[in-house]
């Protein structure tokens, strides 16, 4: 970071060419290979998935953070990361810590823009950090063309570095030998290379990966992954690789204010889907964090002044939640005191009055709002938001506005209650979703990220 002469964490950032390519399978076993050398690990997570940072802290025991640059201000990111970086170093000395980057979709990839290649792409954060990109290139039924698709890469952007590649999904010897003398005569290092490996493959469902708390051994399995990744790929390589971030550690404020000072969160499987800036966020600014679990039919804690739900897989459990009696009769509770609740995606179908399941099974929810909903006929809404809060509640002040994103495959069947919000695409262009508030009871399948300064 710059700044009275200061330079900012080491790190590096892995990127692919496409969705697909092993970015997270390379990344999580990088953290854990390096972790099990006695490296302080620092993962970040580039965009808004929230379902990879928790595999990332099970890799290397660190929270992972996302830094997404279109939903948030640079003083945020930078925040984060000067943050972060500093817990880690606190534990090492600055040579034994490193911070890894997991990229999104492809390098380039994001929302279009005038005048600029891409917003909330993997490369405009290696731009603003100055971290260089470490790309993983899939080559199965692939030779020397992969030179040519890394060389792009390396000169598609003059301010983001490229520190090398690691091939992955090679055949053979014979298949790795051309496309490595490909890439050294166009100056580009290869860093590793890894063979194709069923056992090694993650599962994943419509969301993305199964969550890290579904997977029957992650230890084990991050294990194995880390004893492959440090056979075949440069681990000292990589970290010689790493630059400091040349991003401001400015103070920032509170990515969103908390919504109480005592604040139930729900978190179980049904609920997993809270961003860790966010949570951070919220105690830093001194508030409490009470956690329950509606899967085990626990009800919020009466003396909690604000109610958050969080997106997650409801859909999953559904017949579970809706036989939850102490549950859902502690919500209603929560309600008749004017407490302030709030749901997330999935949190706020729960505080519908029913989901219908892909089976096509109706569940009665908490009934807190006028939400029907159904995964019987399952349609993607998925993009970045920017929304204008209509009515105070647990999101903010009227008129306050919000960054973040959607992302869910639930059809709304029927809404009965006052919109929440007015949300606009990354182009501008309206968009249906205006969740829903009842009182002091609201919800909506945005998912803030950051609070517009």
């Amino acid at each position: 970071m710059t700044g009275g002469g200061k330079s900012g964490p080491r790190g590096v950032i892995i990127s692919a060419v496409r969705s697909g390519a092993g970015k997270t399978t390379l990344s999580l076993g990088l953290m854990r290979a390096l972790t099990r050398r006695g490296v302080a690990v620092q993962p970040f997570k580039s965009g808004p998935d929230y379902i990879d940072p928790a595999f990332h802290e099970a890799a290397c025991g660190r929270p992972s953070f996302n830094l997404d640059t279109w939903a948030m201000p640079r003083e945020l990111i930078g925040s984060l990361i000067g943050r972060a970086g500093a817990s880690a170093a606190s534990e090492m000395p600055l040579d034994r810590t490193l911070c890894i980057a997991e990229g999104v979709m492809g390098l380039f990839d994001g929302v279009a823009a005038e005048g600029r290649t891409a917003r909330g792409a993997t490369a405009d954060l290696a731009a603003l950090t100055g971290w260089p990109v470490v790309l993983v290139l899939d080559v199965s039924a692939q030779s020397e063309t992969a030179a040519a698709v890394a060389l792009g890469c390396k000169l598609y952007r003059d301010d983001v570095h490229l520190a090398g590649v690691i091939l992955n999904r090679v055949a053979s010897e014979g298949h790795e030998r051309p496309i490595r003398a490909a890439l050294e005569r166009i100056g580009v290092p290869v860093l590793g290379a890894l063979r194709r490996r069923a056992s090694i493959a993650l599962p994943d469902r419509h969301l993305g990966l199964v969550q890290a708390g579904e997977h029957a051994d992650l230890d084990g399995w991050l294990d194995k992954l880390a004893e492959e990744v440090a056979a075949q790929v440069s681990l000292d390589a990589i970290v010689a690789s790493a630059a400091p971030c040349v991003l401001e550690a400015a103070p920032s404020a509170p990515p969103l204010p908390p919504p109480g000072q005592r604040i139930a969160l729900a978190k179980d499987r049904a609920f997993s889907f809270l961003y860790p800036h966010m949570l951070q966020g919220w105690r830093d600014a001194g508030a409490e964090i009470l956690c329950f679990s509606p899967l085990a039919d626990d009800a919020p804690d009466a003396s909690a002044d604000a109610v958050w739900l969080p997106g997650g897989y409801p859909e999953l459990h559904a017949g579970t939640l809706a036989a939850a009696s102490h549950f859902l009769g502690g919500l209603r509770d929560a309600a008749a005191r004017g407490t302030n609740i709030h749901g997330e995606c999935g949190g706020y179908m729960v505080l519908g009055s029913g989901l219908e399941d892909a089976d096509g099974v109706r569940h009665a929810m908490a009934g807190l709002l006028g939400l029907e909903t159904s995964f019987a006929k399952r349609k993607l809404h998925l993009g970045y938001r920017r929304a204008q809060l209509l009515a105070d509640g647990a999101l903010g002040r009227a008129g306050g506005t919000l960054w973040g994103h959607e992302f869910h495959y639930a059809s709304v069947l029927a809404v009965n209650d006052a919109p929440l919000l007015d949300a606009v695409d990354a182009r501008g262009e309206p968009c249906a979703e205006t969740g829903s508030r009842r009182g002091l009871v609201s919800g909506s399948f945005f998912h803030a990220i950051a609070v517009e300064g």
